[in-house]
């Protein structure tokens, strides 16, 4: 506590700052030079406008120093450029935008240096919410599968994790708040533990991202951009509210954000509840519903020296554990087995600008807490009324908390390099309070230090970087030392090397080339180090092996982009070598009735890439032709058997149409797509092949502009020809229950 009130009073201090450096200009269009209502934004100050409707801006308060400023408005190429601010400076610009048929491009805020995509070294894919809700999803988690060479391994509807190139649970980090995500990653039976409402776009980084974030971004990250705050000098509120017809389900949330000159304050609270989903077959599968409850909520203060943003995240899932096909109800309500996670997110993150360089502190908080309740016997009531009426303890309760920071110094710009240096690090403790013990009372403290930087030519950019981490777990020892599932006390202390390589060549205006080479590494988890009983969520008795080493890997990505008036065409590639890969593998023997598996270790690869074209002929600007295909293999380098949950290859095709305004309808839109997942018969010896299947998807939409309010309508609809399929990836697929049928979506938005 002494800490942050030492902060605060530095904050204080520093903000009596009296410089004032102001930009102004106007926005206009290079076909007929008619003004254009843009956007205009400073990504490291998080600071921006909207120009009028005569194309003016203005923006004020800005600190010494050089920054990029970014130029963008739909249905115009983005523009960027770097400008140096100093004593008072006011800087006029007058900015012609050219119309572009290419989506409005923005900026990627999970790599260091705040680049728009074709600008940065390291390819990272990036989805808006926006886009999703189009497309219909019912959760966040099955939303980002339709980013080429991203899956899901998923129980039921409510619940899913990402998997990004055949890597999954602790292999994948995620961020939220600019903060690690810390929910027990490691279980497949729980899901992100975050809902997609306050949230405004997600970055996939696909590879290795140790330089970036330290252990368990050895497969990539999930980064979740938390939603805007509002212009300056301005209050603006929404409510959205969806129907999804094959659960019965409702999603809804309301949010306001105000904004003044110096402050800024946000806040989102949605609720979703959803009943059995119905396979193909019109059986629902029980017990697959699920209820969520999550509150989000900002504040900004921010002066010309200083940004200072804290945020905080609560989020409450009740979600059924579906076993079976067999009771038909339409009841909201979980019944036994059920999870209730709570998830408590708080992020401080404040940036002090100096001139030419600056200082970037973010610290975390989260507390992950997840129970498990379960019954000998059948019981018809549902289960949360149950609990309430005879207050059932619960059979598993584990409570994670994680404290988190990241460091970082924006070096003074010398000629074309950029570079920035900085410390990362966790100390975190998990606890155990029911009857049973999944992993035992453990802490784990990471640190790590980094630099990198990045050098910029007119037609190439290179970007490298180095890492150094020390990761010290200790865990306590569980039961009774002559029970046989007996857990001793672990004391294990992991450390790791790791270098990144980049670069992007423009070949010609409209070519690009990029090459990547970066090495990542992940310490074993409690689960793997420390297991020793039955995994409920699994049927299976796990054996942990105390012994692990890291998993160190070393990936090459190359990839291609073409892009013209016409159409646009990419091609990635990927090798990705991975030491002493943990896996789980069944011993033969049965213990109360359940197999058991060991945790073992191996070398192994995985390869393979995302294509994709995309035509917009010009000037049919409105309509949109995509396909993208994925391929992704997996196996052990000794006796080149497969890896387990590696996904199918993905054939995706969309027909779109779009319009930008007609009258006080804009945003108009509508589509169709075919999903194509084929044949999985590279499975592991302990799975099983998986057909191939195709999924049909179509939607509509638009929003009405009544001046200070907007009316956004959008009716959409996944698996249209109520197909019967199971997902490769579906953890209901050793019992063979089907994914989801056919869902038409119904959203409306009245923004305000």
């Amino acid at each position: 506590m002494k800490t942050y009130i030492l902060v605060f009073l530095f904050v204080c201090a520093i903000t009596g700052t009296t410089a004032q450096n102001i930009i102004s200009g106007t926005i206009t269009s290079a076909t007929d030079s008619q003004p254009i209502v843009a956007n205009i934004y400073f990504p490291q100050l998080e600071k921006g406008t909207i120009s009028s409707v005569d194309g003016n801006f203005r923006i004020t308060n800005i600190p010494d120093g050089t920054f990029t400023i970014v130029y963008s408005a739909l249905g115009f190429a983005s523009f960027s450029e770097r400008i140096n601010f100093s004593e008072n400076a006011s800087v006029e610009k007058n900015i012609i935008l050219s119309e572009s048929a290419v989506e409005m491009e923005e900026v990627i805020v999970s790599t260091p240096f705040h680049k728009l995509q074709r600008d940065n070294v390291m390819k990272v894919e990036r989805i808006s919410t926006d886009d999703l809700s189009k497309q219909g999803t019912v959760t966040l988690a099955e939303g980002i599968t339709n980013i080429a060479g991203v899956s899901s391994i998923s129980t039921g509807v409510g619940i899913g994790k990402p998997v990004i190139r055949g890597l999954s649970a602790n292999r994948v980090l995620t961020y939220t708040q600019g903060v690690r995500l810390e929910n027990q990653q490691f279980g497949d039976e729980h899901g992100l533990g975050v809902n997609e409402a306050g949230i405004e776009s997600v970055e996939v980084i696909k590879g290795p991202a140790s330089l970036l974030y330290g252990s368990d971004a050895l497969g990539g990250v999930l980064y979740l951009n938390p939603e805007n705050f509002a212009p300056e000098n301005s209050v603006e509120g929404d409510v959205n509210s969806s129907y999804y017809s094959n659960t019965l389900g409702f999603s809804n949330n309301v949010g306001a954000r105000a904004s003044s000159e110096n402050w800024k304050f946000l806040t989102r609270a949605a609720y979703v509840t959803h009943s059995d989903y119905e396979t193909g077959e019109g059986e629902n599968v029980t017990n697959s519903r699920f209820n969520e409850f999550d509150l989000k909520a900002g504040t900004r203060f921010q002066t010309e020296k200083l940004k200072s943003t804290l945020r905080y995240n609560y989020n409450r899932s009740n979600i059924g554990i579906p076993e079976e096909i067999g009771e038909q109800s339409n009841n909201k309500q979980p019944l036994f087995p059920f999870q209730e996670i709570d998830n408590h997110v708080i992020s401080w993150e404040n940036n002090f600008y100096f001139t030419n360089s600056s200082l970037d502190i973010k610290t975390g908080y989260t507390i992950n807490t997840r129970k498990e309740f379960e019954l000998e016997e059948e019981e018809e009531r549902p289960a949360i009324a149950l609990l309430n009426d005879e207050g059932i303890p619960p059979a598993l309760e584990m409570r994670l908390k994680t404290l988190s920071y990241d460091v970082k110094y924006n070096l003074p710009q010398i000629g074309n390099f950029e570079t920035i240096v900085g410390i990362q690090g966790i100390y975190q403790t998990n606890e155990n309070s029911g009857e049973e013990i999944l992993i035992p009372d453990a802490t784990t403290t990471d640190f790590g230090i980094l630099a990198t930087t990045h050098y910029h030519l007119e037609t190439l950019d290179i970007q490298a970087g180095i890492r150094y981490d020390i990761r010290s777990i200790e865990s306590d020892e569980a039961r009774d030392p002559m029970d046989s599932e007996f857990i001793p006390a672990l004391d294990r202390n992991f450390n790791s090397f790791n270098a990144a390589f980049g670069v992007k060549k423009d070949l010609t205006k409209a070519l690009v080339a990029r090459v990547n080479l970066a090495s990542g590494f992940r310490a074993p988890n409690l689960a793997e180090l420390t297991s020793n009983g039955v995994h409920e969520g699994t049927n299976r008795y796990e054996i942990g092996n105390p012994d692990l080493e890291n998993e160190q890997n070393f990936q090459a990505d190359v990839s291609l982009e073409f892009r013209n008036e016409h159409f646009e065409l990419f091609a990635n590639g990927f090798y990705n070598s991975i030491s002493n890969y943990i896996f789980i593998t069944p011993n033969g023997e049965i213990i109360d009735d359940n197999n058991v598996f060991d945790y073992v270790q191996d070398d192994a690869r995985l390869y393979g890439g995302e294509l994709g074209l995309h035509i917009h002929p010009h000037p049919l600007d409105w309509l949109h032709i995509e396909s993208s295909f994925e391929n992704v293999r997996g196996t052990l380098k000794a006796d080149d058997s497969n890896l387990p949950l590696i996904p199918a290859n993905t054939l995706r095709n969309t027909l779109r149409v779009e319009f930008n305004q007609y009258k006080r309808l804009k945003d108009i839109y509508s589509f169709i797509g075919l999903e194509s997942t084929f044949q999985q018969n590279d499975n592991s010896p302990f799975e099983t092949p998986t057909d191939g299947y195709s999924l049909l998807s179509a939607g509509v939409g638009g929003t009405f502009d009544f001046e200070k309010t907007a009316l956004t309508l959008r009716v959409s609809g996944n698996n249209l020809t109520d197909k019967t399929y199971v997902s490769h990836l579906s953890r209901l697929k050793q019992d063979g229950i089907p994914n989801i049928g056919r869902n038409i979506v119904l959203n409306a938005r009245v923004a305000f």
